[in-house]
């Protein structure tokens, strides 16, 4: 096991890039994930909900949207026995709504943060990590947060020397 973290929140299907809608085999932010991992060695998690939101981008935006109104905490298929043995965590997500997805916040209310640092990274096209870091401050009183990663989802096959120079 390493000492780092890839815990990430990603959606494969339609997704909305550059400008229009695609169908993606793999979500933007698993991409970038993935490059962290190959260029740290940490561990990776991918954070997915029990109930995963439509294939369908207009009614995945719908879904999203409203568990965000409700404040919902999706339950997640998954967990990682415990955090206990990681110092830092790469946290990564697309950006919906000016923050993270619900999902996300369930994964982070699951442990205690205290003492870790947490690098922040997210996929947006066009609004950058809005409020989510001030979310992760609020969520992890005890981690030290560290300056963001906003990477533009339909450039993101490119984003390799930004992501080395952000590690």
């Amino acid at each position: 096991m390493s000492n780092e973290l890839v815990a990430f929140y990603s959606r494969a299907d339609e997704n909305y890039v550059n400008g229009v809608i695609k169908s993606l085999l793999t979500g933007n932010t698993e991409v970038a994930a993935g490059m962290i991992r190959d260029l740290t060695g940490a561990d990776l998690f991918k954070i997915e909900q029990i109930q995963p939101y439509s294939k369908n981008y207009n009614e995945c935006i719908e879904q999203a949207q409203s568990d965000q109104k409700r404040n919902a905490r999706p339950e997640l298929k998954d967990y990682l026995e415990d955090i206990d043995g990681y110092d830092v965590v790469y946290l990564g997500f697309p950006n919906y709504w000016g923050t993270m997805p619900m999902a996300v916040f369930t994964f982070l209310e699951h442990y205690d943060f205290s003492g870790k640092k947490i690098m922040p990274f997210c996929t947006h096209e066009g609004s950058g990590l809005g409020s989510s870091v001030s979310d992760i401050k609020k969520l992890c009183p005890g981690a030290v947060v560290e300056e963001g990663l906003a990477i533009h989802g339909g450039s993101v096959q490119r984003a390799k020397k930004d992501i080395e120079a952000w590690i």
